[in-house]
């Protein structure tokens, strides 16, 4: 638990520092990988972990099955990892508070927290209250076990569009942000987020960090970062990037019997065999 607490403690202040860039792994291969490349500390991705297992996003990999893996890729490093948790797997406070515990358990010293209800209630996103409840839940079950556990907020008002019109989407982001802050979070995720100007007005007006995802057409993490973006994710980019990559080598294979794509990306086998040494 020392080791762990270090570790909290070291991820806690790459995320104040600011210009964090994590990536996000979904088996231990590209744990490794990112670990090998520089990458100070590791998230995993909910929606890789889910592909690789067979699932959908959204939590039908389930809760014993997702801990499972967070666990495995905990273990393959020796460095801060924040697992994604998705909406807690349960609706109430005291479902979250449960995966919280399996989740430090696991080897985790940051999670993210959505309000996506992911259909358990009939609208979009948990209430305001609601979901402030189950994120000082979060908080009371990292406190009771002793780890200051860096709890990232994530509201996905961009990610699914709400809100009449741009304006209220950036108030609803607003509300919810503040208020997911003094509930215990330690920082907002608003995925789906690319436009440096709302980004800027963001940032100043929650009054706390945030977090940005990179993603095929957003800009360069520099200029998230000046836009005023404490932590740039990768998120599930880069396992949807190698299922690309395998779709392009299949069809080459397929139609032309030639493997230059694959070629082109070539992990060597000694490489391989060093990274798991």
């Amino acid at each position: 638990m020392q080791q762990q607490i270090k570790l909290a403690q070291q991820f806690r202040q790459l995320n104040q520092q600011g210009q964090f860039l994590l990536a996000n792994a979904w088996d231990i291969a590209s744990a490794r990988i990112f670990a090998k490349a520089g990458f100070p500390a590791l998230g995993t991705t909910s929606g890789g972990i889910a592909y690789a297992q067979g699932f959908c996003d959204a939590e039908l990999i389930g809760r014993d099955s997702m801990m499972a893996q967070i666990a495995a890729i905990a273990r393959s490093v020796d460095m801060p990892v924040n697992a994604d948790i998705e909406a807690g797997y349960g609706a109430t406070p005291e479902a979250v508070t449960e995966t919280i515990r399996q989740v430090i358990a696991a080897g985790a010293v940051g999670v993210n927290l959505e309000d996506n209800s992911h259909g358990s209630s009939s609208e979009a996103l948990f209430a305001v209250d609601a979901q402030c409840a189950r994120i000082a839940a979060a908080r009371q079950a990292a406190d009771q076990a002793d780890l200051p556990l860096w709890i990232n907020a994530r509201t996905d008002t961009f990610l699914l569009g709400l809100g009449e019109d741009i304006e209220t989407r950036i108030a609803m982001s607003i509300q919810r942000g503040r208020a997911y802050m003094a509930a215990g979070a330690d920082m907002v995720f608003i995925p789906a987020l690319a436009d440096l100007a709302i980004i800027a007005l963001l940032a100043q007006a929650i009054k706390g960090p945030i977090n940005i995802m990179a993603m095929p057409g957003a800009p360069v993490a520099q200029d998230l970062f000046q836009a005023g973006a404490s932590r740039v994710s990768l998120g599930v980019c880069p396992m949807l990037a190698v299922m690309g990559t395998m779709r392009d080598i299949a069809e080459e294979a397929r139609k032309t019997g030639s493997w230059q794509t694959m070629e082109r990306s070539f992990y060597g086998f000694a490489e391989a065999e060093e990274l798991f040494a």
